[in-house]
């Protein structure tokens, strides 16, 4: 783990994107994600995609965006491998409810495959509530299913 380093929450330009790619296992080990690294939601979504950077690069990011209805989806949401357990991820996490309020957000969603355990109590120890909806994501593809009311809690530096 990192001791202590200073990061900053900034919106993610596409170039961090790439960089977080480049290190995919720092941030997912090996399970494979990329392909939902979907550049068009840093470019439509700026303001809600976000990293935590420091002088060594990106420590964690999420990408989000709010939706019409004034729902603030996480999509994707890391931290690297030496970051974890800084509390960066609830950081991350505020920031995003924070700039997502701002744009008329109500509420925070995120989903997560059923066995991925991790996910699923970091989100609850946030204050989020979880539901398992079968065929979520087709069928037999259950998902857990994370809601969260306005405000998440403030940011903090």
């Amino acid at each position: 783990m990192i001791p202590a380093m200073r990061t900053q929450i900034t919106p993610a330009e596409i170039t961090d994107i790439h960089q977080v790619l480049a290190d995919h296992h720092r941030y997912w080990g090996d399970r494979d994600l990329r392909s939902l690294h979907v550049l068009a939601l840093v470019h439509e979504f700026g303001e809600t995609c976000l990293v935590a950077r420091a002088e060594d690069g990106i420590h964690g990011y999420l990408i989000g965006f709010v939706s019409p209805a004034g729902t603030g989806y996480v999509h994707l949401i890391a931290t690297r491998d030496d970051a974890r357990g800084t509390g960066l991820g609830r950081h991350l996490y505020a920031a995003f409810a924070d700039a997502a309020h701002r744009q008329g957000a109500l509420r925070l969603k995120a989903i997560t495959s059923v066995s991925n355990t991790e996910s699923i109590a970091f989100h609850r120890h946030l204050g989020f509530t979880v539901k398992i909806v079968d065929d979520y994501n087709g069928p037999g593809q259950a998902r857990a299913v994370f809601h969260h009311v306005l405000p998440l809690y403030a940011a903090q530096p």
